[in-house]
């Protein structure tokens, strides 16, 4: 599914479930960088209880931003993670658990959209660098200026993915950055933290989704958790749907098309590689200070209040006069399974469905004329009625012609405007190119060897005017050909490429069979390039829907060897390499240096079809039994497959129980105490690369410092266990309560009567906005701090934790390791000052006390000292703070729902 297109028909169809996220920045005191305390309320007035982070979404923009500078190097990338999830964190706030999913070995239905996305930016890659060398020679040659090529290693994306070297530093890196926040951060005082690397199969937001489903199938499960899941992907707004939690939220980027992006040759904007002119760069500030800047601004996250699209859903699939009783669970059910034909990481989308064509809307028009004939809904707890789904499709069926017919006159529409576009602008083009002395150069060019200097300046003014006398007048009324030019009396005949009429790719759609339908496992795919047309699903009700049970996921690097072109191949060993490019390999048929690309109707390469072989899985793993062992004992042990690891601090319930198990050497999974971690179940194993207390742990960036006196303490989590056969009911829970209605009577309204729509501002629907006079603006001016730090990625920030003694601290630029980087300061002075965000009294907008601004805040505390109790938290049950309903009120935790015993005051473990 496009997550541009998706998203922004979303937005326009439902908008109010976009809030904008009330976002508090770290502050800057004498040079040194205050974190946002997180212990505090959130400013979006809502206490969310877990957040759930697919790492994927956030790796990739970090490691190779198109926005702003890239890091020099993985130390820097590293550090660019760290700084995104304490941002994320700041906002959120998860009061109970912090689950980190990163992609694993995905299912082999993906690893086709893999390995057509990887071998499509490995041969865009190449194009792109050949193309930027003619460019860079054809400006050079004309005179024009280039700054000089920067010889550097450009970095590939391909390696995040499970199994190279990049991935395994990575899961140490969150490791170390996990101990250090739940050491020194007051915000994760309390938290659980799971971490599912990269080693652990499946993708990051399933696995999110697998332990939300498990979890809600637990009878200590509250079933009012709020959750809020980080993450761009269009899909993950479907699977929040599908568990059925009344509180579910997503936190995204703010998407912006066209951002500026730098010419790749001369590094100004503007333009791209293809439009270089090779002109100098014009000065920027005064002395040209500004330079190496680019003109970037941080994006702001929205949060999505999928409570909010099930209101609006409710509303929009409520249908009189049904046979059968209406279930609103299971229309929101139906609504996402028909939004998959759209398109999803599995499957092809269908023709005739495009999301800019109104596909979704024309589908539940189908949907709730059709469902009075069905008898019933299309979907139950994940299992798909086909006969029900046939007569869907067949209703798309016919208008499909008419579909591809209105396309494809829109198409030849957009082709003749563009025509008589070109048409005008050569039109316009000036009747002479001057030449000679007045031949354009580019700036700076002029005393370059291949200028010209006029021996007869008249002379050759005298020849430029009469070339412009010599030029055929034109008339209104003359008529022009296709290059513009006038044409002669009488008119000539068209050429047959002026023509608007284009060939058309043969259509071999249609000639495909019946294809059969199975269900999603490790080992099924969908072997096809193209997916039917809606009509082609007539019978699909009497095939077989069964599958192979017991399927195993890939390894790391056989599933790098399935998706990998042969240019990635440097991520894996050198004999598996060698597969790839040797001509007398058994499998080199599946790295071809160049292949085609169907556009099949679409109007960019990115969005046609790669025609890429499909891999066999029994040759690929006949071949490689032939090297494996030719790896070394690092290499398998990142080609193994791992599983989750849990993280608390000494503050947390679990931690005592948890150091007890290590020492007793526990060897058989235990039981995790669902009353010692808010109803959380599943079993615990030790961990052999664990992180202990009073071990050492040490920082692999070296920019960032060993913790010596950790706290914190690690174990293996694995998620309760269910047959193959169990059946998790898509219903909502016993207790659970529904969210308060947020959507009024004009939020219908299919206008907003010339009015620009704009998103509410936090959770609060009656916030109220604060402006400030002049006179406010003159006080802020006098007292912010106006540096903007010393980089983007030279120092992550540091955590409020480090106030009471710990000495985290990133190293600056060109420092060695820093044991005496603030030895002139005793721990417990070292951060004291000002810090103006740490001082204000927490209040009770359930008593109507307003919140300090974060301006009051900072007068109020500017010379203030920092308090050694100033991060106690308010007391609840487990030590938790309360929290606030959406509405403004506090409450505690547990809400109504499954009661947690407390932990007991005495006995086998202390909890103080």
């Amino acid at each position: 599914m496009g997550v541009p297109a998706f998203f922004r028909w979303l937005s326009r169809k439902y908008p109010s479930i976009i809030v904008n996220c009330v976002e508090e920045k770290p502050k800057e005191c004498n040079g040194v960088k205050i974190p946002v305390d997180a212990s505090k309320p959130n400013p979006n007035d809502v206490e969310f209880d877990n957040l759930y982070l697919d790492m994927n979404g956030i790796i990739h923009p970090c490691t190779h931003p198109e926005d702003k500078p890239a890091p020099k190097n993985e130390d820097e990338m590293m550090v660019a993670i760290f700084e995104y999830i304490d941002r994320l964190f700041s906002i959120v706030r998860p009061r109970r658990l912090l689950y980190m999913a990163i992609d694993g070995v995905a299912p082999r239905a993906k690893m086709n959209q893999q390995r057509s996305r990887r071998f499509r930016a490995s041969k865009e890659g190449m194009e792109a660098a050949v193309e930027k060398q003619r460019v860079r020679e054809e400006i050079l040659a004309k005179g024009g200026f280039l700054p000089p090529e920067e010889i550097k290693e450009r970095f590939d994306s391909n390696c995040i993915t499970p199994g190279t070297e990049f991935m395994d530093n990575l899961a140490k890196c969150l490791r170390y950055y996990i101990a250090d926040r739940l050491n020194n951060d007051p915000g994760w005082k309390n938290l659980t933290v799971i971490l599912s690397d990269a080693s652990a199969p499946g993708e990051g937001e399933h696995k999110i989704m697998d332990y939300i489903r498990r979890q809600r199938a637990q009878p200590d499960h509250d079933p009012n958790t709020h959750h809020c899941l980080c993450g761009a992907d269009a899909d993950l707004i479907m699977l929040g749907l599908a568990t059925h939690e009344p509180n579910f939220t997503i936190i995204r980027e703010e998407f912006k098309p066209n951002k500026p992006k730098p010419c790749g040759l001369c590094n100004q904007f503007g333009h791209e590689v293809k439009d270089c002119e090779g002109l100098p760069r014009e000065k920027k500030g005064k002395h040209d200070e500004l330079a190496d800047s680019l003109p970037c601004a941080e994006g702001e996250f929205i949060f999505l209040r999928l409570n909010v699209l099930r209101e609006y859903l409710e509303r929009e699939l409520t249908m009189a006069s049904l046979p059968f009783t209406f279930d609103v669970e299971r229309s929101i059910d139906d609504w996402v399974f028909m939004c998959f034909f759209v398109g999803n990481d599995f499957l092809p989308h269908l023709p005739s469905l495009e999301i800019r064509e109104g596909a979704i809307d024309r589908l539940v028009n189908i949907y709730k004329n059709v469902v009075h004939k069905t008898g019933g809904y299309l979907t139950e707890s994940g299992y798909v009625n086909l006969q029900r789904v046939q007569m869907i499709m067949l209703a798309v069926g016919e208008v499909e012609d008419s579909i591809f017919k209105k396309r494809k006159d829109d198409e030849d529409s957009f082709r003749r405007r563009q025509k008589e576009k070109r048409k005008r602008m050569k039109r316009d083009q000036p009747a002479f190119t001057p030449t000679g002395i007045l031949t354009p150069h580019a700036l700076g060019s002029r005393n370059s060897p291949g200028s010209q200097v006029a021996n007869n300046p008249r002379q050759a003014a005298y020849e430029m005017r009469m070339q412009n006398n010599s030029s055929p007048s034109v008339s209104p009324n003359t008529s022009f050909t296709s290059d513009g030019s006038p044409s002669p009396i009488g008119g000539i005949k068209r050429k047959a490429e002026d023509s608007d009429s284009e060939p058309e790719p043969e259509d071999n759609v249609r000639e495909q069979t019946r294809l059969n339908f199975g269900c999603a496992s490790w080992k099924w795919y969908y072997p096809f390039h193209y997916a039917p047309f809606a009509s082609d699903f007539e019978g699909i009700a009497d095939m077989p829907s069964d599958f192979e049970k017991g399927t195993k996921p890939f390894k790391p690097l056989e599933q790098l060897m399935g998706v990998f072109p042969a240019a990635s191949g440097n991520f894996l060993p050198p004999s598996w390499r060698k597969l790839m490019s040797d001509p007398d390999s058994s499998i080199i048929d599946f790295y071809p240096e160049d292949f085609a690309i169907d556009l099949n109707g679409k109007k960019y390469a990115w969005q046609g079809v790669a025609l890429l072989p499909f891999v066999d899985e029994r040759r690929l793993r006949a071949a490689l039994e032939e090297v494996y062992p030719d790896l070394t004992p690092e290499e398998t042990r990142r080609n193994s497959l791992g599983g989750d690891v849990l993280f608390v601090g000494k503050h947390h319930p679990l931690h005592d129980f948890i150091l007890e198990l290590y020492q007793t050497g526990s060897t058989e999974p235990v039981d995790v105490p669902p009353e010692l971690c808010h109803g959380i179940q599943g079993k615990f194993s030790l961990d052999e690369e664990a992180v202990l207390p009073d071990q050492i742990v040490c920082s692999p960036v070296p920019m960032l410092r060993d913790l010596t006196q950790n706290t914190v303490v690690s174990i293996n989590f694995k998620d309760p266990q269910f047959a193959e056969d169990y059946i998790f009911k898509a219903v909502m829970l016993p207790g659970a309560r529904k969210p308060a209605a947020v959507l009024k009577p004009h939020d219908w309204e299919k206008s907003s009567n010339g009015r620009q729509w704009k998103p509410q501002l936090g959770f609060n629907r009656d916030r109220r906005p604060v402006h400030l006079d002049q006179a406010a603006f003159r006080t802020l001016g006098h007292v912010m701090p106006r540096g903007s730090g010393t980089g983007i990625y030279s120092n992550a920030a540091p955590p409020p934790g480090t106030y009471q003694g710990n000495l985290y601290r990133p190293l600056l630029r060109g420092q060695a390791q820093i044991p005496k980087l603030m030895s002139n300061m005793r721990p417990q002075d070292s951060w004291r000052g000002p810090p103006p965000l740490f001082q204000q009294q927490r209040f009770d907008r359930g008593v109507g006390a307003e919140p300090l601004l974060p301006w009051n805040r900072m007068l109020q505390t500017q010379n203030a000292a920092f308090q050694p109790n100033q991060y106690q938290m308010l007391a609840g049950p487990g030590g938790y703070p309360p929290r606030r309903d959406d509405r403004g009120g506090r409450q505690g935790y547990p809400r109504e729902g499954r009661k947690y015993p407390l932990p007991p005051p005495s006995g086998r473990y202390n909890w103080n």
